[in-house]
């Protein structure tokens, strides 16, 4: 079969297209995974912070259980709004990055499902390769039933013309 596949650059170009996909949906992975780990990062911080707020909290419920003078009172609760807003912060930030986050798995899913129809496109090239290169081999197949069909033809037609002479 020395027929060339007419889309063979057509094929090529979904081929790339398909491996430039496949490295976008790394790519993106990558950065989700990287935009998670900060996410991690910042709640652990978060976390620390949460938990300074609780032990001084705690510790201002002693001091006052305790009967602690007033200026010592006031300055724990001062320390403790100051750790408040320290925690505000910290929560804000984890929010902001949870969303870095969100639009990095959006992007993800976006290069998944780009990757996946570029699958089909080649998938359904390599069909309709396939199918051509049946309908190239059976008009060949025909081509040469035909010859042979004209060959026997032309020698049924020699043997009788010599019978002829013979007779």
């Amino acid at each position: 079969m020395n027929e060339k596949y007419p889309l063979d650059q057509l094929v090529a170009i979904k081929q790339k297209r398909l491996e430039e996909s496949e490295k976008v949906l790394a790519e993106k992975k990558r950065i989700l995974e990287e935009e998670e780990g900060k996410l991690a990062n910042l709640k652990k911080k978060r976390d620390e912070v949460k938990e300074h707020y609780q032990a001084k909290l705690t510790q201002l419920r002693e001091k006052l259980d305790a009967g602690t003078g007033t200026d010592k009172i006031q300055q724990m609760k001062q320390y403790l709004k100051m750790v408040t807003e320290n925690l505000k912060a910290e929560e804000l930030k984890v929010e902001a990055q949870q969303k870095v986050v969100d639009a990095a798995q959006t992007q993800v899913e976006l290069a998944r499902q780009d990757l996946f129809k570029k699958q089909k496109d080649v998938e359904k090239l390599k069909i309709h390769h396939s199918e051509w290169e049946k309908e190239v081999q059976k008009e060949l197949t025909h081509k040469e039933e035909v010859a042979g069909d004209e060959m026997g033809s032309a020698m049924h037609n020699l043997k009788k013309t010599e019978k002829k002479r013979k007779h």
